[in-house]
């Protein structure tokens, strides 16, 4: 019975942790849009602010962070997509808005209930596809109605397709590393693929330095929003799995549309397809926990 207690207990408090991490993330979207340089240099500076404020982390604390090759290797290529997924997430915030931006991330749970089962060599659940579903056609409602938008909405659903697949392969790499070094890793790798493309592309001679304001965003951005909420978003996926953080990621567009309704007025901003769609996709995150549980209770009658 007790270790039955403390595992509930220990369950609800990383769904607590989960769902401030998630709150914390919902602030990023409101950064992006107060940021006045472009969305690969705030990435850039981002990652670079993240992965230094953790190895500072490493060294006060004394703790040792190397790992092998192969690991390293690992790491650095989840790190891709993750670079990825901020450049595309912030692209579409300025090529559109927050909260449209934020609505197409919600695909995120699509995506992994059709991704998560080909990694885990697992079967596919029928009710998560079916969740994803009605995200989905809760987005094509806000694409429908915001064709205006068409390029911002792409971007915003690349964007949950790189967060889905680097949610899943962070759920494997947690069970063998601490989540600080998993996220070290990753956001190094993330800054010397992102530093690669900009080398690549010339990105590095219309290289935009920050303005005092931005410098104050960009290191909330970077500490608060990457490096702190980063390890504790890879650190439940001990307990939880990557279908079930995706749900919950899910409330993000939330408490990001919350607030760029308070930061920037955006909802005179929206269509009634907007706000249909918006509706059918949080319905479903909410009532999806239900209905698992139901089904659950059917099975064992």
């Amino acid at each position: 019975m007790p270790s039955t207690i403390q595992k509930s207990a220990g369950l609800n408090k990383n769904l607590l942790i989960l769902h401030l991490t998630v709150f914390i993330w919902g602030f990023t979207g409101i950064l992006g849009k107060l940021i006045h340089i472009t969305a690969i240099d705030l990435v850039w500076y981002r990652v670079l602010i993240a992965f230094s404020t953790l190895f500072l982390y490493f060294k006060f604390n004394k703790t040792a962070f190397k790992v092998d090759r192969g690991t390293l290797i690992k790491l650095a290529l989840t790190g891709a997509l993750v670079g990825g997924h901020w450049i595309l997430f912030f692209a579409s915030i300025k090529a559109s808005t927050v909260s449209i931006s934020l609505v197409c991330l919600s695909s995120i749970t699509l995506f992994t209930a059709i991704f998560e089962p080909i990694f885990y060599k697992k079967k596919t659940s029928k009710l998560e596809v079916a969740a994803g579903l009605f995200i989905i056609i809760g987005i094509v409602l806000v694409f429908k109605f915001e064709t205006h938008y068409t390029k911002g909405i792409i971007m915003g659903l690349a964007s949950a397709v790189c967060a889905s697949l680097f949610s899943i392969l962070n759920s494997k790499h947690v069970q063998k590393l601490e989540a600080p070094i998993i996220a070290f890793y990753e956001l190094l790798g993330a800054f010397c693929w992102i530093s690669l493309f900009m080398l690549a592309t010339g990105g590095f001679h219309n290289f935009t330095l920050p303005s005092n304001s931005d410098i104050g965003y960009l290191l909330i951005l970077g500490t608060v929003c990457t490096s702190l909420a980063y390890v504790a978003g890879v650190s439940v996926m001990r307990e939880f799995s990557a279908f079930k953080v995706a749900l919950i990621t899910n409330l993000e567009p939330v408490y990001g549309i919350i607030m760029s309704f308070l930061f920037f007025g955006e909802m005179k901003l929206m269509s009634t397809g907007f706000w249909i769609g918006a509706i059918i996709i949080l319905s479903t995150i909410f009532l999806f926990p239900l209905a698992q549980k139901q089904i659950g209770k059917y099975r064992s009658r």
